[in-house]
């Protein structure tokens, strides 16, 4: 299976294989190790449209954009004045388009009349997403489930209302708002959304491999995938799946010592941008899924989440992965150096 170029606005994606904004998670650093393998479009973490019009400096830092790799800023909220000042806001700021988010289905966002709950009230979508493109130059593009439950599946409607508005493109997660990430995404379902629009339709929700994805595409028919959770531990894998839905077939077997380079890279990158102390803390999880599965892990995650010593943390991940890697074969992996940028740096935040 063979993905076709998608155009977003004026923006041309060659091979739409896109990192999904995940609070908490596709950080600046996060997207920087993603962008280092190679990625076709980013987006940031969910951005509170009211917190960037108030110039919260660690909103505007979650918002920093690089040139390198076209990236998009994700906004919430539901009030349309607010919401039409973020947006030239994240533009200033460099963003290649606006994402709305009507898929979060987190209790704090939804009670906000945000995220999934917009999904809820197809007029308010509507202004919204018509706010928004009437507000900034550049694309617009929404994210969204397939409903607030199963007795509410109107994604193919508010598709149609989001087409209608102007809106570049729609992604949506194969599942409901009452199903948080419960059961299994429904692509067939997503694939009533594609039917229903001529803008193109990006099908999320339970990728995490090459099998996944070519499954996610054929039964959605949808133009394209968005990845998140089966990124965790593997920033390579936006790149995996798009050279090999671009039919290039290349190899990404890391070995042990490859994957340590990353995930200290990984570490090295959020202890330069967050400070040693808060540094150390965001990245327990993300050392986590670079280890999982590794002999001892779960030892070294009980050690990790309790140390406060930045070069105790690097020399017990180093040990994990060498006493693995006698255990086991491990690959050879020359061609994943081509992807890997070792010279990212950031300033710390003030």
């Amino acid at each position: 299976m063979i993905l076709n170029q998608i155009n977003i606005g004026s923006l041309a994606i060659k091979t739409p294989v896109l990192l999904c904004p995940l609070a908490g998670i596709t950080d600046v650093p996060y997207r920087a190790m993603v962008r280092s393998f190679g990625a076709n479009l980013m987006y940031s973490e969910m951005i509170s449209s009211m917190a960037i019009t108030r110039n919260s400096t660690k909103t505007l830092k979650m918002a920093e954009i690089s040139q390198e790799v076209p990236t998009g800023i994700q906004l919430a909220g539901s009030n349309l004045e607010i919401l039409s000042e973020a947006a030239k806001i994240a533009e200033d700021l460099g963003a290649c388009l606006i994402d709305i988010n009507m898929g979060c289905p987190a209790k704090k966002v939804v009670n906000g009349i945000a995220g999934s709950a917009v999904m809820k009230d197809e007029c308010l979508a509507g202004k919204i997403m018509e706010t928004l493109v009437n507000s900034v130059k550049i694309p617009v593009t929404v994210k969204m489930r397939l409903g607030w439950d199963s007795a509410n599946i109107n994604a193919p409607t508010l598709a149609k209302i989001a087409e209608s508005s102007g809106v570049s493109l729609v992604t949506v997660h194969g599942r409901t708002r009452q199903q948080f990430y419960s059961g299994e995404s429904n692509w067939e379902t997503v694939g009533s959304v594609v039917k229903n629009v001529s803008i193109p339709v990006i099908v999320n929700g339970d990728i995490i491999d090459l099998p996944s994805a070519k499954k996610a595409l054929s039964i959605s028919g949808a133009s394209g995938i968005m990845v998140g959770r089966g990124t965790y531990g593997k920033p390579w894998l936006i790149k995996e799946l798009s050279d090999n839905l671009s039919g290039l077939n290349t190899e990404f077997n890391l070995s042990n010592e490859k994957k340590l380079e990353v995930a200290l890279m990984h570490y090295n990158l959020m202890i330069d941008y967050y400070g040693d102390v808060h540094g150390m803390k965001i990245a327990r999880k993300h050392l986590s899924w670079y280890t999982k599965g590794l002999r001892n892990s779960a030892h070294l995650r009980a050690t990790i989440n309790v140390s406060e010593d930045i070069n105790e943390v690097k020399d017990l991940i180093a040990e994990c992965f060498h006493n693995d890697a006698t255990n086991k074969a491990d690959y050879e992996d020359e061609a994943i150096n081509e992807y890997t940028n070792h010279n990212i740096k950031f300033s710390r935040p003030n």
